[in-house]
């Protein structure tokens, strides 16, 4: 039977209209010669990860390319989501998924994590928003995660972007913190004794975390908060036509 490729983009849901809208905006920007559809974590009814296996699969799709629409792999849901594909049989402690019904052959991509154009994205808001670079620093802010095996992964993804960072712009300082841990006060505290601080969150899409628990963190701190998320940026598009094309090569070799 010839390959028939289909492309599975996976994002966590949300109840609101917005957010759910911004995904699926983001997902018909995507250039691909491929069927493409999205299945939603949780929240989302009728459009569950099955649904859109189920759709793929009606289209005589028999390899799902799955893109995790996720910020870092250091998320517990990257590894509910291997485990519900069947890519592992070990499921996250607390986690309760269960394995859905696939009968086509699936390869999974990272999440974002610190992919040039996350970089890229990152870097167009912070020359939009720098004057005076030596006096200056940004403070990247992501979700992260305590667990061992997924705290690593957040720390790399959020240290590779901060490299990337430092190379495109000579800032007094550039560097990342955590909302698992008490480190986004502490940290933000002390860069802005010497410095102009903008922080940046790393989120998919603006919601709770980025409207209210990072600025509840950053209250009565001398800092300049940029509120917005990847999305609506066109970078996450070209993302996931990079990460289509990878797996495109790894099933080749």
């Amino acid at each position: 039977m010839a390959e028939k490729i289909g492309v599975l983009v996976i994002a966590h849901g949300s109840r609101s209209s917005r957010w759910v809208r911004l995904v699926d905006d983001a997902v018909k920007q995507v250039k691909t010669e491929h069927p493409l559809t999205v299945g939603f974590l949780e929240l989302v009814e009728g459009r569950k990860i099955q649904d859109g296996i189920d759709a793929l699969e009606a289209q005589g799709v028999n390899r799902i390319f799955a893109i995790p629409l996720f910020a870092s792999s250091g998320s517990k849901h990257i590894e509910e989501i291997r485990f519900m594909l069947g890519l592992t049989g070990r499921l996250p402690a607390a986690s309760d998924v269960a394995p859905l019904n696939v009968h086509a052959k699936v390869a999974m991509s990272p999440a974002m994590d610190d992919h040039p154009y996350i970089a890229e994205m990152l870097a167009k808001r912070i020359q939009a928003l720098i004057r005076k670079p030596e006096e200056e620093a940004v403070l990247l802010v992501g979700h992260g995660n305590e667990l061992p095996g997924f705290k690593e992964k957040w720390e790399a993804g959020m240290n590779g972007l901060v490299k990337q960072l430092r190379r495109k712009f000579p800032l007094a300082c550039i560097t990342s913190a955590s909302l698992s841990s008490d480190e986004l006060q502490k940290r933000a505290d002390a860069l802005s004794q010497k410095y102009r601080v903008l922080v940046l969150p790393l989120f998919l899409s603006e919601g709770y975390f980025t409207d209210q628990l990072i600025p509840s963190r950053l209250e009565g701190l001398k800092v300049e908060y940029l509120r917005s998320a990847y999305l609506p940026d066109p970078g996450v598009s070209r993302w996931m036509e990079a990460m289509v094309e990878n797996l495109k090569k790894k099933t080749k070799s």
